[in-house]
C-alpha cells in the first residue's frame, strides 16, 4: 500500500508537469507568446535545454541541502544523480499504455520517437516492448504470462537498484538533509 501511494504521488507530479508543459506550449503559440522562432531557441519541443534544466534542478537540491563545500557537493551530486537515473529507469511505476490509443501505430509519436520504455526518458525496455506487442497482437495466454513475468522481473531489478542508490545517498546525508531528500522524493 505504501509503495502504491508513492507511485500515485509520483504519477500525480508527472501529470502536473505534463499539464503545465501543455500550458507552456499554448503560451508559446499564442500572439506575443514567442511562437516558432522562440521555440527553436529553447531547444527540444519548446521545453528548454535539458542540460540547463538538470543543472537548475541540481542547484536547487544543493541549496536545499545547504551544501557550501564544492568537494562535498561533488560526491553528493553523484549520488543524487544515481538516484534520479535509477528512478527514471524504473519508469515511475509504468503506465505508458495510458497514453496509447488502442489499435493503430502507437510506436511513434509526432516527432517519430519511440514511445516504448520509460515515458520520461531512459532506455527503452525490451521486455516492456515485448509485452506491448503481445498485448497488441492479442497473444495466447502463455505468451502474455511469460511476457508479464519478464516485465515484473525487470521492474524488480530496477527497483532494487533504486533502493541501493537511495541507501548510498542516505549514507552521505545528515538528518536535516535526509529529511529534505525524503520530502523531495529522492529517498524513502
Amino acid at each position: 500500500m505504501k509503495r502504491q501511494n508513492q507511485y500515485l504521488a509520483v504519477a500525480g507530479v508527472a501529470m502536473a508537469l505534463l499539464l503545465s508543459a501543455g500550458h507552456l506550449i499554448a503560451q508559446s503559440n499564442s500572439p506575443g507568446g514567442g511562437g516558432q522562432e522562440d521555440r527553436g531557441r529553447r531547444g527540444r519541443g519548446g521545453f528548454g535545454d535539458l542540460a540547463e534544466m538538470r543543472q537548475r534542478m541540481m542547484d536547487n537540491v544543493r541549496e536545499q541541502f545547504g551544501i557550501k563545500d564544492d568537494a562535498e557537493w561533488k560526491i553528493v551530486e553523484e549520488r543524487v544523480q544515481k538516484v534520479m537515473d535509477a528512478r527514471r529507469d524504473t519508469g515511475f511505476g509504468g503506465g505508458g499504455r495510458m497514453f496509447r490509443r488502442p489499435g493503430g501505430d502507437n510506436n511513434n509519436d509526432a516527432g517519430g520517437r519511440r514511445r516504448s520504455g520509460s515515458m520520461f526518458g531512459g532506455d527503452p525496455n525490451s521486455d516492456q516492448e515485448a509485452l506491448d506487442k503481445a498485448i497488441d497482437s492479442k497473444a495466447a495466454k502463455e505468451v502474455l504470462k511469460s511476457a508479464m513475468a519478464k516485465v515484473r522481473a525487470s521492474k524488480k531489478d530496477k527497483e532494487a537498484k533504486l533502493t541501493a542508490a537511495q541507501e548510498e545517498l542516505k549514507k552521505l546525508l545528515n538528518t536535516q538533509q535526509e529529511a529534505v531528500a525524503l520530502s523531495m522524493g529522492l529517498v524513502n
